[in-house]
């Protein structure tokens, strides 16, 4: 398959499932009579608010065509009622649609640099981790690893937050609210996937997922690329009980994608007692010498 055309279908599958999750009555239009195959709406309907012939929309949904103009996207995204973020994304796939020839795909780099290891120290008693684009736990302060409680049983390359969330049993128990923390999940991960489907650590984790568990591919074939953004994370944990933790991720510079996520709770405050009682507990545990290992 040539490279454009894949990239094309890419953006007709978003293009699809956007439209067929668009309700009529929310774009002002009635529905009319007869029984509709689905409750989004019907091709030529898009076609008409975005001001394109329902041929060319046709052809742009079926991956055939890719080098839709600027002013044609932002009229789709107008009638579909996209957000920031998924309007940038249907902008990212018609640029990547349009390339005559795919970009090199470059290996990730699991390495993560001392100092970024120091930092983690340095934040503690707070829970903090670094991860990769795919969410592969990288490095991690005590708190940081002892929060999702039960993976580090896992070996160290099988960490990864989307693959605890939904295959670790712990999960919905540790989660009040699992199902909005899925959906955000699935919702980063599509985002990076629809602009970078050949990587490679990504396409296996999606691969295993879509094997794996009926709730990511229902989620996957959604084709949401936004999630609901918190400030706060509620945890349901086995040792320290339940805390309401701030959270905050953001972007390391000069690496190759990788984030830092950090929770942190109030002084004096019940959360932050929790907190501090997690960081002694997996502290004393590591420094303790293993009876198994005597």
């Amino acid at each position: 398959m040539a490279p454009e055309q894949h990239s094309g279908e890419e953006l007709g599958r978003f293009l699809r499932a956007r439209r067929t999750q668009t309700s009529p009555r929310t774009v002002g239009l009635t529905p009319g009579p007869g029984v509709r195959r689905t409750p989004g709406l019907r091709r030529e309907e898009l076609a008409t608010l975005a001001g394109v012939s329902i041929d060319y929309y046709t052809r742009l949904e079926r991956g055939k065509e890719t080098r839709p103009s600027p002013a044609v996207v932002d009229a789709l995204a107008r009638a579909l009622r996209l957000d920031d973020a998924e309007h940038q994304h249907l902008r990212d796939l018609a640029v990547r649609a349009a390339r005559y020839a795919p970009q090199p795909v470059q290996a990730p780099s699991r390495t993560v640099r001392p100092h970024l290891k120091l930092l983690l120290e340095s934040v503690r008693p707070y829970p903090a981790y670094i991860v990769s684009r795919g969410m592969d736990v990288l490095a991690h302060n005590p708190g940081g690893l002892a929060l999702y409680t039960g993976i580090g049983d896992w070996p160290a390359k099988q960490r990864n937050l989307a693959r605890y969330l939904f295959l670790h049993p712990a999960a919905r128990e540790i989660f009040p609210d699992w199902d909005n923390q899925i959906r955000g999940c699935v919702a980063r991960l599509r985002a990076l996937a629809g602009t970078d489907p050949d990587a490679p650590d990504l396409t296996h984790l999606v691969g295993e997922l879509l094997l794996k568990s009926p709730d990511f591919a229902g989620l996957w074939e959604r084709y949401e690329v936004t999630g609901r953004k918190v400030a706060t994370k509620t945890f349901q944990h086995p040792h320290v009980g339940r805390l309401t933790l701030g959270f905050q991720g953001m972007a390391l510079e000069g690496t190759p994608g990788h984030r830092m996520g950090v929770y942190t709770a109030e002084p004096g405050t019940p959360d932050h007692d929790a907190v501090l009682l997690l960081d002694m507990t997996v502290t004393h545990a590591v420094a303790k010498p293993s009876e198994q290992e005597c």
